[in-house]
């Protein structure tokens, strides 16, 4: 109760950078009272732990595993972290933002198709570990923005990427392809 909640899904592999993960919760934590919600697993969790411990915030992070059904964890969140190298789509920032959730994460791959720079979230360039822990202290300082963004997320969530919508795209694209 009373902390401010930042959330982490991924593989735990290099390329989700999960190192600035935790380098950008432990400038965040310097500022505010807050947990890191890592959710997945994978080859960089022993790293990202020992790391965590060298910094002083192991024990303001919770690994959680693997988990199913991520937005009753989403639904906890304030701001959800991911500063990956590369994202071919960002299904866990969509999930995140389906619930409401601003995001914070890399100007790479497929995230700036889900997240609207300023508006539902914050892009910045891949390895960014004070821009990112800036804007991630903003927002947590500032729940009018975090509510703002919050909304903004899930209204670009249920306009561009409802299924329905979506379901209707595959379509077209498989009618134009069997030429019927």
């Amino acid at each position: 109760p009373g902390q401010k909640v930042v959330l982490h899904v991924s593989n735990f592999r290099p390329v989700k950078r999960i190192l600035d993960t935790v380098r950008i919760f432990e400038r965040v934590a310097r500022e505010i009272d807050t947990v890191l919600l890592m959710v997945g697993e994978g080859p960089e969790r022993s790293s990202a732990q020992a790391l965590a411990r060298r910094l002083g915030v192991l024990d303001r992070i919770r690994f959680l595993g693997t988990r199913r059904g991520i937005a009753e964890i989403a639904g906890m969140a304030d701001v959800f972290l991911l500063p990956s190298e590369l994202e071919s789509f960002g299904l866990s920032a969509l999930e995140a933002m389906a619930c409401g959730v601003p995001v914070v994460g890399s100007d790479a791959g497929g995230l700036p198709e889900v997240v609207r720079h300023a508006e539902s979230g914050y892009l910045l360039p891949v390895g960014d570990v004070e821009g990112m822990s800036t804007r991630t202290i903003e927002i947590l300082q500032d729940d009018e923005r975090r509510r703002e963004m919050g909304e903004a997320a899930r209204h670009r969530v249920e306009s561009l990427f409802d299924a329905e919508r979506v379901v209707s795209q595959y379509e077209a694209v498989y009618s134009r392809v069997l030429g019927t």
